[in-house]
C-alpha cells in the first residue's frame, strides 16, 4: 500500500508548470488529476513535453494537456499490474475505490524499467498514393491526414520522441511538394530529412536509397500506423536475438462464427469443432533492420517488404518478431480503422 499518495497528485486547476514540478518531485513521469478529490485524468511529462514544443504557455491549467481517459484499477480487482504498465507503457496504475477515489499507486517494478532514450534514427515510408483512403488522399497526401489537431506522422513522430529518437527520415513520392511545404512551414522543428523517391518503388524499394546513411539499427514505419508499446523493449529483443530485422506483430484472434467440420483425406469426419478460435500474427508496418538488411533490396526497383522478407527467411537470415496485442496497433490504412485510430489518439 502507497501511503503518500498526495505527492503524486494535483487538481484540474494546477498549473502546467506546477505539474511539472510534481511530476520531477514523484520520481515516476507522471501525476494524476483529481476533481473533488477523485481521479479525472492523469498526466505524463510526455503530455507536457509536447506542448512545450508546441509553444504552449505553461502557466495554463493542467487541464488542457490532461489525458481524461487514465488507465485505472478498481480495489479488490485481479491485476498484473507489471504486464498492465509494460502493456500501455506507463510506469504508475492507481488503485480506486467505487467513488474514483485514489487509495493506492502501483509502480513498475525496477526490474522492468528501461533507458528509454534510445536515439536510433526512424525511417517513415511515406511515399504510396494511400488508395485505400480515397477519396480523403485525392487532395491530401497520406502523411498528412488530421488524426485530432495533428497528422498521423507527427503522432508517429511523438511517439518516437518520447524514447529518445529524434532523427527522422521521410521516404516521399506522391505530392512530395505538399509534405515538404507542410513540414517547412510548420511552426514545430523536427530533425526531419526527406529522400525523395524518382518512382513508386513499392513499400521497400524506397528504402534501399538509405542504404550507406546509418551504420546501426534503424526504426522503420508505414506512414499509416501507430504501435503503442515500449520500443526499448522491442530494441532490447531485437539485440538479444540478433536480428537482421524485426517485425513488430499484432496477435489477432479470429472467432469463426460456426461450428466446423474436420475430415481426412477420404471426407470420413475426424471431428467437430463449434466456434474455433485460430490466434494469427498480422504485419503492423513497424520493424527494426540492421543495415545489412538493406543489401536484400534490389536497386531501383519496385518491391514490397514482405517479398524481401520472404527472401531473407530462404537465404537463412535472423528474421524475428516482437508481438503486441491487437487493440495497441493503430492502422490507418482503411476508413473504419481511421476512426478508431481518432478516439483511441485522443484519450491518450
Amino acid at each position: 500500500m502507497n501511503t503518500n499518495l498526495e505527492k503524486y497528485l494535483v487538481t484540474e486547476d494546477t498549473s502546467i508548470v506546477d505539474t511539472m514540478k510534481t511530476i520531477n518531485e514523484g520520481d515516476n513521469a507522471i501525476a494524476f488529476v483529481c476533481r473533488d478529490g477523485r481521479l479525472v485524468a492523469a498526466v505524463t511529462d510526455g503530455d507536457i513535453r509536447r506542448h512545450l514544443i508546441a509553444g504552449g504557455d505553461m502557466n495554463r491549467p493542467v487541464r488542457e494537456v490532461a489525458n481524461y481517459h487514465p488507465v485505472c484499477v478498481r480495489k479488490g480487482e485481479q491485476a498484473d499490474f507489471d504486464a498492465l504498465m509494460r502493456e500501455k507503457v506507463i510506469n504508475a496504475v492507481p488503485v480506486v475505490d467505487e467513488r474514483d477515489v485514489i487509495v493506492d499507486i502501483r509502480f513498475l517494478s525496477k526490474r522492468y524499467l528501461k533507458k528509454k532514450h534510445l536515439s536510433l534514427p526512424v525511417v517513415i515510408m511515406a511515399g504510396g498514393m494511400g488508395t485505400r483512403l480515397k477519396p480523403y488522399t485525392e487532395i491530401l497526401p497520406k502523411p498528412l491526414i488530421p488524426i485530432g489537431s495533428r497528422t498521423i506522422t507527427e503522432h508517429i513522430m511523438a511517439r518516437f520522441q518520447e524514447f529518445g529518437c529524434s532523427h527522422f527520415d521521410m521516404i516521399i513520392n506522391y505530392k512530395k511538394n505538399f509534405i515538404k511545404s507542410y513540414f517547412q512551414d510548420n511552426e514545430l522543428q523536427y530533425d526531419l530529412s526527406f529522400v525523395e523517391e524518382p518512382e513508386f518503388w513499392g513499400t521497400a524499394g524506397g528504402l534501399k536509397l538509405i542504404e550507406g546513411r546509418y551504420a546501426g539499427t534503424v526504426f522503420v514505419s508505414n506512414c499509416d500506423i501507430l504501435v503503442q508499446a515500449d520500443y526499448a523493449d522491442i530494441l532490447e529483443t531485437h539485440k538479444k536475438q540478433h536480428n537482421l530485422i524485426t517485425m513488430v506483430c499484432a496477435k489477432k484472434n479470429l472467432t469463426i462464427p460456426y461450428g466446423t467440420v474436420e475430415t481426412d483425406e477420404e471426407g470420413q469426419v475426424t471431428g467437430l469443432r463449434e466456434k474455433p478460435v485460430y490466434s494469427l500474427q498480422t504485419n503492423t508496418g513497424l520493424y527494426l533492420i540492421e543495415p545489412a538488411f538493406l543489401t536484400h533490396i534490389p536497386e531501383s526497383t519496385r518491391i514490397d517488404i514482405t517479398e524481401v522478407i520472404e527472401n531473407c527467411v530462404r537465404a537463412g537470415e535472423r528474421v524475428g518478431t516482437y508481438v503486441v496485442d491487437e487493440e495497441n496497433w493503430l492502422d490507418m490504412g482503411q476508413l473504419e480503422e481511421m476512426e478508431r485510430m481518432k478516439r483511441v489518439i485522443q484519450v491518450e
